[in-house]
């Protein structure tokens, strides 16, 4: 507002660059005027500072616009490089799995090869330490014949005997056993079928236990089916273990095979714990 002669005319004006625009009262040379009044003045360096302050506000926003792009250029980059991490993970994870499979069929056939190789071999329990005096295979040439009853005159043709390789048990404690391989595998079937058919075994007084001789793995697979086996046992049904751990069941001229003690579980119990009952047929067991 500018005062001319006592006359009120209106005269604002924008003197300014492009960024800033500045208000000014302005006379006839764009001095600032005296005759405004105080409040207008105020109005007018207001606005001025709210200029000043929208024009460094507006440069902020243009920094944080570049800025923001930046960002989203390395953040782009740094998905694409973060999908290619889990494509490659995820490749990696399917090698796994392929050689922990591969790894675990060669631990199957190695162990398949480790039991046939002690397919000749049995371990014979309860022979107290040290009475072999050094010579093992002499010892049991002469005790297990008769341990057994086996023919007078009859010859086991041993081609090693020895102590597990445990440590010599303290007086008192459980012995060694022998790790006995036969020269034939016929005569090794021969005296572990006599040893089952008579039973307990005894030799002066020291109870005699005659096992095939299987690798830890595979006596840990067998071991799991003895509550299995216990129950058949008490109801009266026909069993047997056969290599390397399966559980063979005979019911009513019907022949049933189980690979884990959980099948012959699930198997009884579909017969309703009942052994007078009709099994389902092999078709229908998926046996």
């Amino acid at each position: 507002l500018v005062y001319f002669g006592g006359k009120e005319e209106s005269c604002s004006s924008c003197n300014s660059d492009s960024s800033s625009p500045r208000w000014e009262n302005e006379n006839g040379n764009g001095v600032l005027g005296g005759g405004l009044p105080a409040d207008v003045k105020n109005i007018l360096a207001m606005l001025n500072k709210m200029t000043d302050s929208l024009a460094t506000l507006t440069n902020s926003v243009e920094e944080l616009e570049v800025v923001n792009k930046d960002f989203l250029c390395h953040l782009n980059e740094v998905e694409q490089r973060t999908g290619a991490v889990e494509d490659e993970l995820a490749e990696e994870k399917k090698r796994v799995a392929a050689l922990d499979s591969k790894i675990a069929i060669l631990a199957q056939r190695l162990d398949d090869q480790e039991n046939r190789a002690r397919r000749n071999n049995l371990r014979i329990l309860g022979f107290p330490e040290q009475m072999e005096k050094g010579k093992p295979i002499q010892f049991l040439q002469e005790v297990l014949p008769k341990t057994l009853g086996l023919a007078d005159g009859m010859q086991l043709e041993l081609e090693r005997a020895h102590r597990s390789l445990a440590p010599r048990p303290a007086a008192g404690q459980w012995p060694r056993p022998f790790i006995v391989r036969f020269l034939r595998f016929l005569v090794k079937e021969m005296v572990i079928r006599r040893a089952r058919e008579r039973g307990a075994l005894d030799w002066e007084g020291n109870k005699i236990l005659i096992f095939p001789d299987l690798s830890r793995e595979l006596q840990e697979k067998r071991r799991k089916f003895m509550e299995v086996k216990k129950h058949l046992r008490d109801i009266g049904v026909k069993y047997g273990l056969f290599y390397p751990a399966i559980l063979k069941v005979s019911m009513k001229g019907n022949d049933y095979s189980f690979n884990t003690p959980n099948e012959v579980q699930d198997f009884l119990k579909r017969l309703g714990g009942s052994v007078d009952g009709d099994p389902p047929s092999p078709q229908e067991d998926k046996i």
